[in-house]
């Protein structure tokens, strides 16, 4: 789907029949301008798509950028100021804002995490774990926040889970099976145990998942494995916990938290009295 589709369609969300609230003010001949400014510390993103917000709502309006994605803001600092026919502007408010919220908490979260495992090797993924129809913006979002994206969906990367690996009738036969049609990509298969680990590395994985493991198997899997095929940590990925993970030596670690449970940060609009 394409962007501007799916902020019109958050336009229509909002206004619906209309705006009966603005619509009573009588403000189509009036002018006005406001700021978008941060009310707490964190790493901006979603800048364009607010403003496509506004101009896809009233392209009149005059929109001027104080902070592009990826910069650092603290509470008071302005990121765009707008001006033009106030009731465009109060129609086109809360949608921009509920985008750049979101986008820069999970800028903000990725940034964070990124920050405390800097001092090792290992990436930072986000995952499947995304609000439906948003996923190529929040995606977006880790990469300005410094880590990378796992895959954009079904079609784009291989990754045999627990699911698949029953459903095939184990770790080698679901290997067996897609290696016989694949000729492309790069096999990530799941586990959980050291046996199974040892299993998917015997029968060819590219990449192995070691799935909420205790961090004593993780460095015994380092040990044996690492630099012969690659791991990635996921499950049970905290703030508090990540860098003692990624000190294991591990080549990755994925996390759904910082896309489907991220405190948006808080950002207002305040026209100017």
């Amino acid at each position: 789907m394409r962007l501007d589709e799916i902020i019109l369609q958050a336009i229509d969300e909002d206004l619906g029949t209309g705006d009966i609230t603005t619509n009573n003010l009588d403000l189509e001949r009036t002018t006005a301008t406001a700021y978008m400014i941060a009310k707490a510390e964190g790493m901006v993103a979603g800048v364009d798509i607010a403003i496509r917000v506004f101009k896809l709502l009233d392209s009149e309006l005059k929109v001027t950028v104080y902070r592009k994605d990826g910069d650092h803001v603290k509470p008071k600092d302005e990121i765009l100021r707008v001006e033009g026919n106030p009731s465009s502007i109060l129609k086109a408010e809360r949608t921009a804002l509920n985008f750049i919220q979101r986008l820069s908490g999970i800028a903000t979260k990725t940034r964070h995490l990124v920050k405390l495992i800097s001092h090792t090797q290992a990436k930072l993924l986000d995952t499947r774990k995304t609000t439906p129809l948003l996923r190529r913006l929040e995606k977006y979002a880790v990469r300005i926040g410094g880590g990378y994206n796992h895959r954009a969906g079904l079609y784009d990367m291989i990754l045999l889970k627990e699911n698949h690996i029953r459903a095939a009738g184990g770790i080698t036969e679901a290997l067996r099976r897609v290696k016989q049609h694949n000729t492309t990509y790069k096999i990530e298969i799941e586990v959980t145990t050291l046996k199974e680990l040892a299993e998917a590395f015997k029968a060819g994985a590219d990449r192995i998942m070691l799935d909420n493991m205790d961090l004593k198997t993780i460095r015994q899997a380092v040990k044996k494995y690492g630099g012969k095929v690659e791991l990635e940590v996921s499950g049970g990925i905290t703030e508090a916990n990540i860098a003692d993970y990624a000190a294991t030596g591990v080549d990755y670690i994925s996390t759904g938290a910082i896309t489907h449970s991220v405190k948006a940060l808080d950002i207002s609009l305040l026209f100017k009295e």
